[in-house]
């Protein structure tokens, strides 16, 4: 006799969640369950899945809560569901994603396919050309106080399906679960760290934010990534009209922003000269303020541009610190070892932060240069009496052997050298 199911949940959709769970790789929930765990019988987990989603009876179980640290002292945190949980989300979000995504903001930056942190950079980077004000946004606490009410309004536009939204309520009342075993109940916000968490977020602040300025402030362009936003004005005037405008929208919304944080820059360059106490700004990583730079002519002028934060530099730093060079002696590392476990994070950052105004960035990773150079000059007996001898002899190797190992002046290679003085 062939059982019926409550809902049409194919086991192929379930099977495409856990391909792009396990891509995403992630830690273990409450269960303790890691994805290797999961796997020693992932037919059967599988199917679990896909039987109680079909028949409506999947409760998500507790999200484990992690608080995070942040520059400012304060904690950020993060709800990390169990395996099988963050499958189930998938489901739902492979299923919902098709029919929302077309309809988001063409300035919304955050969580979206084909979407990147950089297109935002670069959008705000034009719009601080062509507008000297900008308003700079902070909402405070953004997924901690999402309104589930609001929340399942805006998702009724979009979805019909009953066992949607049924496990959606379900995901947005889970409490979390400390660490001593005891439970948070939950009657707002979106945990940051769930697999659903940013479309939902996004969906949210596409009504109470992307479409609100469509429809009311048509002529204010802005760069939104998740609850990262930045607006462009022509003038203070403006500015301040429309920063009243939108805290006015947030707080029907039932958000509020954070007036610590929330200002309107000036975006000051060599022919803007109006005094402004306020002449940067930070957007995802990056500060935006007047720079030295150079135009396509040869000739050097103030620019308001963006380059790395002072943030972002001080937590490079407190890496590269970690990393504790005099334990690298200690073990008796290779440079080749040494390139294995600094190279990806190097990359990463090269990557990221070097994309605009990249010389701020290679400034800074001469200190990755300098531990090389005191790791060569301790571990090599040619080196020991001349201390520039070992920067030289890193940047040397740099400059002919450009691959995998970056530094500030270059890369590394030591499949392709053998230099003498690797031989102690």
């Amino acid at each position: 006799m062939q059982t019926v199911k409550s809902f049409i949940i194919s086991r192929q959709l379930v099977w495409q969640a856990y391909l792009r769970v396990k891509a995403n790789k992630g830690s273990a929930g409450i269960d303790q369950v890691t994805l290797t765990d999961f796997e020693k019988d992932l037919k059967g987990n599988l199917y679990k899945i896909w039987n109680r989603m079909s028949s409506g009876s999947y409760m998500p179980p507790p999200v484990k809560l992690v608080e995070i640290p942040k520059s400012d002292g304060k904690t950020r945190p993060l709800g990390i569901p169990t395996v099988g949980d963050r499958i189930a989300q998938m489901v739902v979000v492979l299923l919902l994603e098709p029919d929302i995504e077309p309809h988001f903001h063409q300035s919304s930056y955050g969580y979206r396919p084909g979407r990147s942190a950089h297109q935002a950079v670069a959008a705000a980077k034009e719009q601080c050309r062509a507008h000297r004000w900008v308003i700079d946004l902070d909402v405070s606490k953004f997924f901690d106080t999402i309104d589930h009410e609001l929340l399942m309004k805006a998702l009724e536009r979009h979805s019909q399906t009953d066992w949607i939204r049924l496990y959606i309520t379900r995901w947005l009342r889970s409490p979390y679960e400390l660490a001593d075993g005891s439970r948070i109940e939950r009657t707002q916000g979106v945990p940051q760290g769930s697999v659903i968490g940013p479309l939902l977020a996004n969906l949210f602040l596409h009504y109470a934010f992307d479409q609100w300025m469509k429809i009311t402030h048509p002529a204010v362009t802005f760069e939104r990534y998740a609850d990262d936003i930045v607006c462009h004005c022509p003038s203070q005037w403006e500015a301040e009209l429309v920063l009243s405008s939108i805290e006015k929208r947030l707080n029907a919304c039932k958000l509020s922003l954070n007036q610590e944080k929330t200002r309107i820059v000036y975006c000051k360059d060599s022919n803007r000269k109006a005094r402004w106490s306020v002449i940067q700004f930070d957007f995802l990583g990056f500060t935006f303020c007047p720079r030295h730079v150079k135009s396509q002519k040869g000739e050097f002028f103030t620019g308001f541009a963006p380059a790395i934060s002072r943030k972002a530099l001080a937590r490079i730093s407190e890496t590269i610190r970690s990393w504790n060079v005099s334990q690298w002696i200690g073990w008796s590392l290779s440079l080749e070892d040494i390139s294995k476990k600094i190279n990806p994070v190097i990359r990463g950052w090269i990557n990221y932060y070097g994309k605009f105004y990249p010389s701020i960035l290679r400034i800074h990773l001469r200190h990755v240069d300098l531990a090389l150079a005191k790791w060569a000059h301790t571990k090599f007996k040619r080196l020991r009496r001349h201390k520039r001898r070992s920067t030289y002899w890193l940047g040397a190797i740099a400059e002919k052997n450009r691959s995998y190992l970056h530094t500030g002046n270059g890369a590394i290679n030591l499949q392709q050298r053998k230099d003498p003085l690797l031989v102690d």
